[in-house]
């Protein structure tokens, strides 16, 4: 497929404006966030409660897509100084011929793209909060009234922190109705916040009970573990998540996290982490910004060690081309 180029040729004889600044005083980063803030609004509006996380992943992007381009735009135009460097003299003047990649798959596309998402990632909350969201089922929750009352002020009192109450609450909870799934889930959460590792692997071992399928329980076990330092069981427990979700990101990313931190062991660490990024990059998902930044911290230590050439190697092999 022909790749869709928009040429702009500009005199360079007056300032150039950027979206009505003068190129004196393009900031970047001031433009990048300006759009996070669009997309970041954009973010507000997207439904969560109910639906598949692919779909959340879906409005997310299309929110930082609808920017993208006009940092691309931005970025081009607030550069047009340097290009005209060596651009050619006609008639007395120097002419910029700018080109604007408006294919997606364009690597000028990519960058905008990547930028916004990772300033996006660590500067808007609505977005942060929706990746984090997995799949709600209304199955999860309790259709006895007096049991979703202790769930509801056990999530009130977590909000304010207040571990020891929530944990009240949430043990009445499952006591009223012993298969609230929701309420085991959360019970070990609060369990693990409070440093009771033990009852919280057996709050998730009895949601699993109800639903072996589970993915926040599955997903937490293997934290449980690490926080008891015991490394080689955080990895069976991630693999076992594995079983049940195929190609799950989380599952090699926690993985890569565990021999990072855990078992101290780089090279591990790093393909893992590669298989993480390379499933989150297909599936558009903003978590490939963390990803990368675990590959960034990595390269450092490898650099320190000499082991660049290993790097590049691991890198090749889960075919990523990391700048």
């Amino acid at each position: 497929m022909m790749k869709k180029r928009i040429s702009i040729l500009i005199s360079v004889f007056a300032c150039v404006s950027v979206f009505g600044q003068k190129k004196e005083s393009f900031d970047k980063q001031k433009l990048i966030q300006e759009l996070s803030d669009n997309a970041c609004k954009c973010a507000d509006s997207i439904t969560l409660f109910n639906r598949d996380k692919k779909d959340i992943l879906k409005d997310i992007h299309a929110c930082i897509d609808q920017n993208a381009g006009a940092l691309q735009f931005g970025t081009l135009i607030g550069n047009v100084e340097t290009l005209k460097e060596n651009a050619p003299v006609v008639n007395g003047k120097k002419e910029v011929n700018l080109t604007l990649n408006t294919d997606k798959d364009s690597q000028q596309y990519i960058e905008s793209y990547n930028e916004l998402e990772r300033y996006l990632m660590k500067n808007c909350t609505s977005i942060q909060h929706a990746t984090r969201i997995t799949e709600t089922k209304s199955e999860g929750l309790s259709k006895d009234p007096i049991a979703l009352e202790f769930y509801e002020k056990a999530l009130e009192a977590s909000k304010k922190e207040d571990w020891e109450n929530a944990i009240k609450n949430y043990e009445q909870a499952v006591k009223k109705d012993p298969k609230f799934t929701y309420a085991w889930d959360n019970l070990g959460i609060n369990y693990r916040r409070t440093g009771e590792y033990d009852k919280a692997l057996d709050a998730y071992k009895k949601s699993l009970e109800i639903d072996p399928k589970g993915k926040m329980p599955l997903q937490n076990i293997p934290m449980v573990y690490i926080y008891k330092k015991d490394f080689q069981k955080a990895i069976e427990a991630y693999l076992a998540l594995e079983k049940i979700y195929p190609e799950d990101p989380e599952m090699y990313y926690g993985i890569g996290q565990v021999y990072l931190s855990g078992i101290k062991d780089n090279e591990k660490a790093l393909d893992y982490i590669c298989k993480a990024y390379r499933i989150y990059n297909n599936q558009k998902s903003p978590y490939r910004a963390d990803a990368e930044t675990v590959i960034s911290s990595i390269y450092k230590m490898m650099k320190e060690k000499g082991e660049v050439e290993k790097f590049k190697e691991i890198l090749k092999k889960n075919n990523i081309n990391f700048q």
